[in-house]
């Protein structure tokens, strides 16, 4: 396909995707599904190898937000069953990413529900960073708060925080439909202040909200344009109690087909698999690494992911390899324009966050995209219909880890 040719030369320049020719990536057909996977793994390639980056959540504050973002099990009103408890010590923060840094992860990310910390929040989150590092010098830590006031980021950064993740979610024009606490704007004014204050900037998306692909191109055009280090995709776990559990939208070949237009609308960033991958791409996942180079390990916030053990046999089994500790994710352009650290950027350091929580939606918070949204197409037009089956089966509240007395899945 001349499209796909057309595709991959830009991608190996670094040079943008036409509006037109992203949203001809998501039109493709599922005949040409494995044309469009290789042609963008072609350019995951050229840039991160062969290698997987492995991510772990540890969720210092579950439930109980302020925030009506419609896809959060977390959220204002929330009659979602999922765990509920105030702030981690730093000390059971620290031992819950020990488990995740155990089954090969080299970033931990730090996911508050609110939304935004206040200045004693700050406090505690600074702590568990340091209560992080003293154990694990050569660990990344991402924090993921919710919206940034003035001054916050650089005081994380000074704790040794190396990233802040805050998603766009979904399109400027759609965000008004979803949320109502907070605005588009906000969520873009939380990058900005990372980036400002020498922090890796990680910011997403979450597909299956009943969006068009104009959304979709929308929303990563305008993170290509934020220039964030990591680019998490979450798709959407529709969690029962929640204003969107009726949301099935999403098939493999779709997710598949999204992932491809992030890669070549952001050829050299870190595109993360984050939450929803288990439920939606199901068999699929590993086809999915071809490209997607970052992935979460073992569960997410509110909701349990797959065995970790099981994640690593099937990095191992599709020909990846785990990337290392001591080797750096990003490009040598990207990595040094900020004086090196954890695969930074210019004005960067290195991020993440969760569609709640540091790059990985989980139906959960984190200040992220909320609202009113009962099942109508996010624009109020003619609804998105459902392509896919229900599959309540693959969506499992977390019960372990953090907030529990038992073992966290690593």
């Amino acid at each position: 396909m001349d499209l796909l040719n057309t595709l991959v030369d830009k991608g190996l320049r670094r040079e943008l995707p036409t509006r037109e020719e992203a949203l001809a990536v998501l039109a493709t057909s599922d005949d040409d599904l494995l044309d469009v996977v290789a042609a963008a793994g072609k350019v995951r390639r050229h840039w991160f190898g062969r290698r997987v980056k492995l991510n772990y959540l540890v969720n210092l504050k579950s439930g109980l937000c302020p925030e009506d973002c419609s896809y959060c099990s977390q959220r204002l009103g929330s009659k979602a069953d999922i765990l509920k408890y105030t702030w981690l010590k730093p000390d059971q923060a620290s031992q819950a990413a020990a488990a995740g840094l155990a089954g090969g992860a080299k970033r931990v990310c730090l996911v508050a529900s609110g939304r935004g910390p206040t200045d004693r929040d700050v406090d505690r989150v600074s702590e568990t960073i340091k209560a992080i590092k003293g154990q694990n010098e050569d660990v990344e830590v991402c924090a993921c708060l919710g919206l940034l006031s003035d001054g916050q980021a650089e005081r994380l950064r000074e704790a040794g925080a190396d990233a802040y993740n805050h998603n766009l979610n979904t399109s400027e024009a759609t965000y008004g439909d979803i949320t109502t606490t907070h605005t588009y704007a906000d969520r873009v004014d939380t990058v900005q202040k990372a980036h400002a204050a020498g922090l890796s900037a990680c910011s997403g998306l979450i597909a299956g909200m009943g969006e068009t692909d104009e959304d979709l191109v929308d929303v990563v055009l305008s993170l290509r344009e934020l220039d964030p280090d990591s680019v998490p995709v979450n798709f959407l776990i529709p969690m029962e109690g929640t204003p969107l559990s009726a949301e099935w939208n999403l098939t493999p070949q779709r997710c598949l087909r999204i992932l491809a237009m992030v890669r070549f609308v952001c050829p050299d960033v870190e595109v993360r698999i984050a939450g929803g991958r288990e439920v939606h791409l199901r068999t699929m996942q590993p086809l999915a690494l071809n490209l997607a180079n970052s992935i979460f390990l073992g569960d997410y916030l509110t909701s349990e992911g797959q065995a970790g053990k099981a994640d690593l046999e099937m990095i191992a089994d599709a020909g990846f390899e785990v990337e290392g500790a001591g080797e750096v994710t990003l490009p040598e352009h990207r990595a040094t324009a900020a004086g090196g650290g954890c695969g930074s950027h210019a004005d960067a350091g290195c991020g993440a966050h969760d569609g709640a929580g540091c790059g990985a939606h989980d139906g959960a918070g984190c200040g992220s995209v909320c609202g009113s949204h009962e099942g109508a197409d996010v624009h109020g037009t003619a609804s998105v219909p459902a392509t896919n089956e229900a599959r309540t089966d693959l969506v499992a509240v977390r019960r372990r880890g953090a907030g529990t007395d038992l073992a966290p899945n690593a």
